[in-house]
């Protein structure tokens, strides 16, 4: 089935379970693996979550990287580079049921033929995003060519699946494991412990027989549950790589060797020296199942957050097709279906409402708890819920391209990113195991040649102990854990981390920079101010303005119309409409002559504006431009149409502060306007009336302005914002701004409000702080104890580490870095700026 594989073109990074990694050596060693293969970009391991993410580029084959890794000792789940790819957009959906047709054909040859056919339809990708291409393409096939997996997101399942499995088979090790060891470590503890007991036992048990009995349940715990460390660990040490696996063996085959030569030829070992060690061997497989059971239990719950996100996705959708309804798998859904959404059920997919209305609980996206009205025109979101009415949508983005699709896409790049930090840890782990069996050796030799006798043995005891105590693990899941239940907190809290640098990068910002149309305020027009002369009724002058407005398309005319509509005001309408350019509107609404405009149109018509003299200088001291009404040759009203602060803007911008964090503003709106809006939100300084370009220039003056440690954040939203978040250390997206700005940014505030910026920066110094704690627990352990297990306390107080203690302290130190990183999950950020646990 080998074919040749056609390169394929640069993507969005791809993410792969691989199997067999067991510590922070086995990450170094996979990534230098996918790194040497062509066309890889970049490679990063996350260890708690077990997955490779690769960055492609031209000349990659799927093919040739699972060779390598299968090479180096690990394996790719059949099946998972295909989702992986689709997921990725760089395997187009339609050929997945060629796929899993092809597996089930080659069920017994799984992994080469999973090879071929990633590599077959690596050759067929004719561009990046080729599963953008589901909507229409594949609606003649019965409309199965969508993404159910994009849909679905399988991916978050089978890494929840995957870890179940693995808890399971640890389960059932540990059990009969324990059950083997127990009675072996009962007896000969006991023998130790307890004088009276020894006698009676070998009173009864000749001890050529118990050395029989301790034989056999010992060959039944090593090369029964125990044998994963032998498989996996002999053959990376004569493969020159060993790892912890490779620690645990020889440990454990020491110990269990010695034993076998005083029980079969005890002739071999001078008399001062026949002991057996069954029951460390067997203790120590035990101890470290268990540890390896509790960091699976934890490493599981650390990627909740994915699972969390993949179950708000529906499960079925409601469509009309050929003139009738049918509930298909919201998978199948294509772009222009219309679906139909009642009481209670949660939106399938993204689009707009055609009919209809309702409230819709957003809180998934938003983290506001109330529900957001949807009225025809409004655009909902797949994984949000319907509260009250009935409404249809046609579908406009679907499978991959959701929103939800993207929150999980997002949120597991940043859990897979690898952190500055993480590398300096992977370099020290690279040489951490050969060193450990260099320092085993150098312990045996020591004891040895001068140690007490039974020397051999003291020397064997004390090596083995060296081995167990600096298994790696520790070290390996203080930085990526922290990372994934980090992140999954930041999801909740409405922040996705696009690139995992980010994460460390943002705990060391000073100053941030905002954008204010769309950032700091709400981007859109509405009526602020409305002040009735006296002599006339508020609303009666709102609804006869309104109606003139209606005529006009300007943005000012539609926030007047919104006003009147929201206060359930009937709008008649308006006849005789004519516009005086740059001045301002007329109309007759009801037998009435209304005109709107400057205070320069009013004085065209003969109207004095003298008195709405205060209103209007107040109003321009908020940098607002006032329009005056008049009703048949009367003044009837000043109003004001503005762009407002959002309701969390100036809350936001104190915790900032209260942060220790400068807040600087960059607009390219008038300076007055800018300025009124910064005093409002309590923003010190303003740089106004700038292009795109100018924004740029202005992050670099003020990166290099006399601040001399911190990094700049700029925060954005639109199109002409991207430039600016290219350019500061750190790009902040509000998520409901544009794709572009998005695409250029390094952090996505989802619910679009500027307190998520505070949410970002916190959560990045809590996962850091998180990510320090569990380095010095992790590296303090090793450069505590692997001295003691050495016997560095034996001159001075007679003090040996006994090889089963050394397995136990082993995994509790992953379970306590493991426990520390759970607590990122309870993290709760302050309204004015920190973070509280």
């Amino acid at each position: 089935m080998n074919q040749t594989v056609k390169p394929i073109r640069k993507a969005d990074p791809f993410t792969i379970p691989v199997e067999g990694m067991t510590c922070a050596s086995c990450v170094r060693r996979v990534e230098n693996a996918a790194a040497k293969v062509a066309g890889v970009d970049r490679s990063a391991v996350n260890f708690a979550t077990r997955k490779l993410t690769v960055e492609s580029a031209e000349g990659f084959s799927p093919q040739e990287l699972e060779k390598a890794i299968r090479k180096v000792g690990y394996e790719i789940p059949p099946g998972a580079m295909d989702h992986a790819l689709r997921e990725a957009g760089m395997l187009p959906p339609a050929m997945q049921a060629g796929h899993e047709h092809h597996h089930g054909q080659e069920a017994g040859h799984a992994h080469a033929s999973h090879a071929d056919t990633a590599g077959q339809g690596a050759g067929r990708v004719h561009a990046p995003h080729a599963g953008h291409h589901t909507a229409h393409d594949h609606a003649g096939q019965g409309h199965a060519g969508n993404d159910p997996a994009g849909q679905n997101h399988a991916g978050g399942h089978d890494h929840m699946h995957m870890h179940k499995g693995e808890e399971g088979a640890l389960k059932r090790d540990l059990a009969i494991a324990f059950v083997l060891t127990l009675p072996l470590f009962a007896l000969e503890m006991a023998s130790h412990i307890y004088d009276p007991f020894h006698h009676w036992l070998m009173g009864v048990v000749d001890t050529q027989n118990l050395y029989y009995f301790y034989f056999v349940l010992a060959t039944a715990v090593i090369f029964g549950p125990g044998f994963r460390f032998l498989r996996i660990g002999l053959p990376a040490l004569l493969r020159g790589v060993p790892e912890m696996n490779s620690l645990v063996a020889i440990g454990v085959l020491a110990a269990y060797l010695y034993s076998l030569a005083t029980t079969f030829v005890p002739d071999l070992l001078p008399e001062s020296a026949r002991f057996v060690y069954y029951e460390a061997a067997t203790v120590i497989v035990t101890l470290i199942l268990f540890g390896r059971l509790l960091e699976a239990r934890a490493t599981g719950r650390t990627g909740e957050a994915i699972e969390k996100l993949a179950n708000l996705q529906a499960k079925t959708a409601r469509v009309e097709r050929d003139g009738r309804v049918e509930d298909i798998p919201a998978g199948e859904v294509v772009v222009g279906d219309i679906v139909v959404i009642r009481p209670g059920e949660r939106i399938p997919v993204d689009g707009a409402v055609i009919d209809g209305s309702s409230n819709v609980d957003e809180s998934m996206i938003s983290g506001e708890p109330l529900p957001v009205e949807k009225a025809v025109g409004a655009t909902v979101v797949g994984g949000t819920i319907n509260r009250t009415g009935s409404f249809r949508f046609r579908a406009e983005k679907v499978g991959r391209d959701t929103m939800l699709a993207s929150i999980i896409r997002m949120v597991e790049q940043a859990q897979g990113s690898k952190l500055p930090i993480q590398t300096l840890v992977d370099r020290v782990t690279a040489w951490f195991v050969p060193a450990v069996i260099v320092l085993a050796a150098l312990t045996f030799a020591v004891w040895f040649l001068v140690g007490p006798d039974p020397a051999f043995t003291h020397a064997l005891v004390n090596a083995v102990a060296v081995l167990i105590i600096a298994c790696p693990c520790a070290m390996g899941l203080a930085v990526p854990t922290s990372i994934v239940v980090g992140g999954g907190r930041a999801a909740e809290l409405g922040v996705l981390f696009r690139k995992g640098e980010a994460l460390q990068e943002l705990r060391n910002v000073s100053l941030v920079v905002l954008d204010k149309t769309g950032t700091v305020t709400k981007g859109r027009p509405e009526l602020t101010d409305f002040v009735a002369a006296e002599g006339f009724a508020g609303d009666e002058v709102l609804k006869l303005v309104a109606s003139v407005e209606a005529q006009s398309e300007h943005p000012i005319a539609e926030a007047i119309v919104k006003a009147a509509e929201a206060k359930d005001l009937a709008v008649p309408k308006a006849e005789n409409f004519s516009s005086v350019t740059g001045y301002g509107i007329e109309a007759a609404v009801e037998g009435r002559r209304i005109a709107v405009g400057a205070d320069r149109f009013l004085e065209k018509l003969g109207l004095s504006v003298e008195d709405f003299a205060e209103a209007a200088a107040r109003l321009g001291d908020e940098g607002k431009t006032p329009l005056y009404a008049a009703v048949d040759g009367r003044l009837a009203a000043v109003i004001a149409v503005a762009d407002p602060l959002k309701p969390g803007s100036r809350d936001a911008i104190e915790a900032l502060k209260a942060m220790g964090i400068e807040v600087a503003m960059v607009t390219g709106d008038n300076r007055r306007t800018a300025e009124a809006i910064a005093r409002a939100a309590g923003i010190g300084k303003v740089v106004a009336e700038v292009l795109p370009e100018g924004k740029v220039k202005a992050i670099h003056e003020m990166r290099t302005g006399g601040r001399q440690s911190g990094r700049l954040a700029f925060v954005g939203d639109g199109i002409n914002d991207a430039p600016a978040l290219a350019e500061a250390d750190i790009g902040i997206a509000i998520g409901t701004g544009t794709d572009v700005a998005i695409e250029s940014a390094d952090v996505v505030l989802v619910g679009g409000e500027l307190a998520g910026a505070v949410s970002a920066i916190a959560m990045s110094r809590a996962t850091m702080t998180n990510i320090r704690q569990n380095l010095f627990w992790a590296f303090g352990y090793n450069v505590a104890l692997i001295p003691v297990a050495a016997g560095a306390l034996y001159p001075a107080f007679g003090w040996l580490l006994s090889p089963m203690i050394a397995a136990g302290a082993m995994a509790l130190s992953s379970v306590f870095v493991l426990g520390n990183a759970l607590r990122l999950k309870a993290v709760r950020i302050e309204a004015q700026g920190g973070q509280r646990r």
